[in-house]
């Protein structure tokens, strides 16, 4: 379980395809603590350690993972926002995230308002019943709140911080980014649907 809450930017330094395909991940963490096996969120991916060094980690990821995902699109020098699991006892001081993207969607608006970047971002269609105004979503992830919501598209606010410290800054209409929508709305969506009179 994660946050949303980025605590480093990593960059990937070297992509390789074997059975599945390999990514060697540039840190500032403390590599000494992370253990192999322990859970990464890498742009929003639960991925799994699998080999370290001293500045870095690999990760495999599964060809399901890469089509579902905006990894496919990884290559040495992408930038990636990266989350540790939470541990029993530290602040949550984002929304309980999974991990588990949900789909990725598509940048449409990028401009200024105020200090703040106003994005909009096209869901998929089947994520839409998901997304509410003033409830929460992860992109790439990050925890945001969104601020509008028309039909699939919604709208979130990236204030001066969070343009600093993730890689949402640099987003630009046409970019590609990974959803998951918060685990409280897809609960009660689904008790929703097992309410209704057969």
């Amino acid at each position: 379980m994660f946050t949303g809450i980025v605590t480093d930017i990593g960059t990937v330094t070297a992509r390789e395809a074997r059975g599945d395909t390999r990514f060697r991940i540039r840190t500032a963490y403390d590599t000494a603590s992370i253990a192999i096996g322990a859970s990464i969120a890498c742009s929003g991916v639960c991925l799994t350690v699998v080999q370290k060094g001293d500045d870095w980690f690999a990760v495999d990821v599964s060809a399901e993972t890469l089509s579902r995902t905006g990894l496919g699109n990884w290559q040495e020098g992408s930038r990636i926002n990266l989350e540790r699991s939470l541990r029993v006892g530290d602040e949550l001081g984002g929304h309980i995230v999974s991990g588990h993207v949900d789909g990725v969607g598509d940048v449409s608006m990028v401009r200024p308002d105020g200090d703040s970047l106003r994005i909009e971002v096209k869901a998929p269609d089947a994520l839409a019943p998901f997304i509410a105004e003033k409830g929460s979503i992860t992109v790439d992830g990050v925890s945001l709140t969104v601020n509008s919501v028309e039909r699939a598209t919604f709208g979130i606010n990236l204030i001066p911080h969070t343009q600093q410290v993730t890689t949402l800054g640099k987003l630009k209409a046409g970019d590609r980014v990974n959803l998951e929508i918060d685990t409280l709305a897809r609960y009660v969506a689904r008790l929703q649907q097992w309410s209704k009179p057969a």
